[in-house]
């Protein structure tokens, strides 16, 4: 199941958790995925002390993913595309989705297609 999070909520949703991911996309089939601090300002997620691969995949595409993974067991992640900018020692990302995700008990799939774990989907845009 998905929870939807409004954007302003975004940094909000943040205080309930560690630490993040960054997952980027290179020339390899596979993510990089490093472990981030991240900053919530204006609207945008702030990533400070991003290393060389992490800027040279954003710079070659600006997808990318934020996952704070959960404190504790059974708990929610918090999922955020968007996309990214290199500005100077920092990266900048500017959300497209962000839903907080936890798998569902044990369940036959819905046959509506939906998702078939506990997730929240969070709006990034007023009205969306």
């Amino acid at each position: 199941m998905s929870i939807k999070v409004e954007t302003g909520s975004i940094a909000e949703t943040m205080e309930g958790f560690a630490f993040a991911y960054l997952l980027t996309l290179g020339t390899s089939p596979r993510p990089h995925v490093v472990a981030v601090g991240v900053t919530a300002v204006d609207g945008a997620l702030r990533v400070s002390e991003v290393g060389r691969s992490s800027r040279r995949n954003i710079e070659g595409d600006d997808a990318v993913t934020l996952l704070w993974p959960p404190r504790d067991a059974g708990g929610y992640s918090l999922i955020v595309d968007g996309n990214a900018s290199v500005r100077g020692d920092e990266v900048v990302v500017v959300p497209e989705r962000a839903v907080l995700h936890r798998p569902a008990p044990e369940a036959p799939a819905p046959a509506d297609g939906s998702c078939a774990a506990d997730c929240v989907e969070l709006p990034v845009r007023e009205g969306s």
